[in-house]
């Protein structure tokens, strides 16, 4: 394999697994993919879909999370409000499980999108596309 395609796919799975960044810090799935996306996509043009594909992944989970946060948070502010006593176990435990599988999902397909790309193939992630 030539040095080209080296760094192509090389930089590629740079773009997907970076979003794992969120592991250090709170928006390091969003800043991870757009740095590598946004340094690379003009040295090499073939990142330029890597990286869009793994930042409108991580713009939509981050969607997800936001939605679900707040009626999280709203179920369990309305039963705090009545006084029910199990207010962490009854209202929004439902959502908490959610957010918890949605989280570990989005790593399975960061890592699968990865090892694709690192075999020179593209993932396309369940997204909404923000970025065209």
């Amino acid at each position: 394999m030539e040095s080209r395609e080296q760094q192509i796919r090389t930089w590629s799975m740079l773009c997907h697994f970076s979003a794992l960044a969120s592991v250090l810090f709170s928006f390091g799935s969003i800043l991870g993919p757009l740095l590598v996306w946004q340094i690379k996509k003009n040295d090499l043009p073939e990142i330029d879909r890597h990286g869009k594909g793994s930042l409108n992944f991580q713009l939509t989970i981050l969607l997800i999370n936001i939605v679900c946060s707040f009626f999280l948070f709203g179920t369990i502010g309305f039963s705090a409000m009545f006084g029910n006593p199990f207010v962490l176990f009854t209202s929004g435990f439902g959502l908490i499980i959610v957010l918890a599988c949605i989280r570990v999902i989005s790593w399975i397909l960061v890592i699968i999108a990865g090892i694709r790309a690192g075999n020179g193939e593209v993932f396309s992630y369940p997204s909404i596309k923000f970025i065209r």
